[in-house]
Parts: C-alpha cells; sequence; structure tokens
C-alpha cells in the first residue's frame, strides 16, 4: 500500500488537462472518509464581478466528494457519478485560495451522500453543499 503522500501526489497527477486542472484545484489531503483541497481565486475562478464564481466553488464541492466517493469502490468493477449536487453561497471572496474538506456522510452499496465545506483562509464558511454518488457497476 502507498502512503499518504504518494495516493495524494497520484490523485492530483490524473488531473492534468482536466476542468480540475484547469481550475487550479490541487488534492491537499486524504483520510478514510474525508478528502480537503484547495483552490485559487483568481482569474480562473471569478466571475465578471470579481467575486468567486458559484460555479467554481461547486466544481470543487463535486471533485472533493466525488475523489472520496472513488476511495470507496473498488475501481475494478464499480465507479462512482454525481447524480445531484446543492449548494448554498454564504460569503463572498474575491483574492487568495479557498479550501474544501469532503466528509462523507453516508456510505452505501448503491448511494454515497458527501457534505463538502468550502472556506476562506480565516476559516470563514464560504459555500456548503451536499453531494449524492450513485455507485455504478463497470461494463467490462
Amino acid at each position: 500500500m502507498k502512503n499518504k503522500a504518494d495516493i495524494i501526489k497520484q490523485i492530483n497527477s490524473k488531473t492534468a488537462e482536466t476542468l480540475v486542472e484547469n481550475l487550479g484545484i490541487i488534492i491537499t489531503d486524504i483520510d478514510t472518509l474525508s478528502v480537503s483541497g484547495k483552490m485559487p481565486v483568481d482569474k480562473r475562478t471569478l466571475q465578471p464581478f470579481g467575486l468567486l464564481h458559484g460555479g467554481a466553488s461547486v466544481a470543487l464541492a463535486e471533485t472533493l466528494g466525488s475523489i472520496g466517493g472513488g476511495m470507496q469502490v473498488d475501481f475494478k468493477t464499480h465507479s462512482v457519478v454525481g447524480i445531484e449536487i446543492n449548494s448554498s453561497h454564504l460569503r463572498s471572496v474575491s483574492t487568495g485560495w479557498v479550501y474544501g474538506v469532503a466528509t462523507a456522510i453516508r456510505i452505501g452499496k448503491k448511494i454515497q451522500v458527501w457534505e463538502i465545506s468550502i472556506t476562506n483562509k480565516n476559516k470563514k464558511i464560504i459555500s456548503k453543499s451536499r453531494l449524492t454518488l450513485a455507485v455504478i457497476k463497470n461494463d467490462n
């Protein structure tokens, strides 16, 4: 089994040439039932009024929750796919980084539910999301 640093490095390397890389999202920590990451608040993630785009926050939330969900299945036989996400944007941010933590609420055989909190550098909540993932059997 690889150590945590190697697993995080492997996860980050798989984001090349994806939305995750384009938004600057970096996975920073993993645990059995949680995934942490960060995203810059810059020209890639701002809306026209100079604030973090809500869609960028949702992309960070779904990325973290989906990685967490993927860690719960055997990818040789199953995958996870997002089937619903909702987000409440509670505070604005215009510079720096935002930090997200996805925590498992329910890990079932067919459905997973993850809660994602995104905060600023002062740990004030920027947004709260809930992601529902379906566990699907691969078509091998």
